[in-house]
């Protein structure tokens, strides 16, 4: 049985691999750990695919993934979360500013603390304030919003059962939200770790500030779609009953005053010519519209529904 998969996604790091790879290596035989590591290349051009060939030319533990171009970090994670067959799946940077030294205390995290998901703090950045700051920002946005104590989602240092991982499925720029997917899909237990956060060695960053806005438009979009997945009509149906209620409340006034004008002989305006009315009406269609949404994205959830929709810990039959 193995127990630790160390899955590292790569871009562009062909200086760091041979390094990393050894430092990794080492740590897992000082432990006496049975491991794989499996190096995904998310389309680089500079020559590190060439790079995990040879490391697993002289390490038979060594795993390769090669992508035909760049899909991004969330699609090199979700593939090595398939390839994984270790007991503990360990999610690392190739770009050397994790430290697999890490690794034995993530392991008895999950194994021994019993945590479905352990997630690094870098406490301590080597980054620049432009990075760190709104980084702090994001980090405190996303605990208000996914109720989750965490200080650092983005971590790229993380551990997980070999179960989590394979009930989950990220795509586009999910990563950031693994511990917040995983806890939609029933893994709650998640714990915590100050990591060590190191100097880059190799290359620059990959990534630019249009991270931190396509994060929180990411952010939106996981938690809408992990609680309304499988019930589109309480989120399209709350909507429509709000808009329908308040132009049939607004048109209900609307009429009232222009009887109750008539027959106090008063001079009230015509009900279509008040801009009010036009704004009722609006949030009448409005809210049919909603309702009628609702039911279609109910129809659609109720044909697509299947048995794989839904993570099963454990079975048995004692009558096969």
């Amino acid at each position: 049985m193995i127990q630790i998969s160390v899955i590292v996604p790569v871009f562009n790091e062909q200086e760091s691999l041979p390094e990393l790879h050894n430092w990794i290596q080492r740590v897992m035989e000082e432990n006496a750990f049975s491991y794989e590591i499996i190096f995904v290349n998310d389309g680089s051009t500079d020559g590190s695919w060439e790079e995990i060939i040879k490391l697993g030319k002289i390490n038979p533990f060594v795993k390769g993934v090669d992508f035909v171009r760049n899909y991004g970090k969330s699609a090199a994670l979700d593939v090595g979360f398939g390839k994984a067959q270790g007991q503990v799946v360990i999610t690392m940077d190739a770009d050397m500013q994790d430290s697999p030294d890490e690794i034995p205390e993530l392991y008895e995290m999950v194994v021994g603390g019993g945590y479905e998901v352990v997630s690094g703090w870098k406490k301590k950045r080597h980054d620049p304030i432009t990075k760190t700051v709104p980084s702090r920002f994001f980090n405190w946005v996303t605990r208000i919003i996914s109720g989750i104590k965490l200080h650092d989602f983005n971590c790229g240092l993380k551990a997980y059962k070999k179960k989590v991982v394979k009930n989950i499925h990220i795509y586009g720029e999910m990563h950031r939200y693994i511990p917040l997917i995983a806890k939609w899909n029933g893994f709650s237990n998640i714990g915590e770790k100050v990591v060590e956060h190191r100097p880059r060695k190799y290359g620059e960053t990959k990534f630019g500030i249009e991270r931190f806005l396509n994060g929180f438009l990411d952010l939106i979009s996981v938690s809408f779609v992990n609680r309304y997945k499988k019930r589109p009509m309480h989120f399209f149906g709350s909507l429509g009953t709000i808009s329908f209620l308040a132009g049939f409340f607004i048109t209900s006034w609307l009429i009232f005053e222009k009887i109750y004008g008539i027959y106090k002989g008063l001079m009230v305006r015509d009900i279509t010519a008040q801009p009010l009315f036009f704004l009722a009406l609006v949030a009448l269609i409005v809210g049919v519209q909603l309702f009628l949404t609702g039911f279609l994205a109910e129809m659609m959830t109720s044909n697509n529904s299947r048995k794989a929709d839904y993570n099963i810990d454990d079975e048995f039959n004692f009558g096969s």
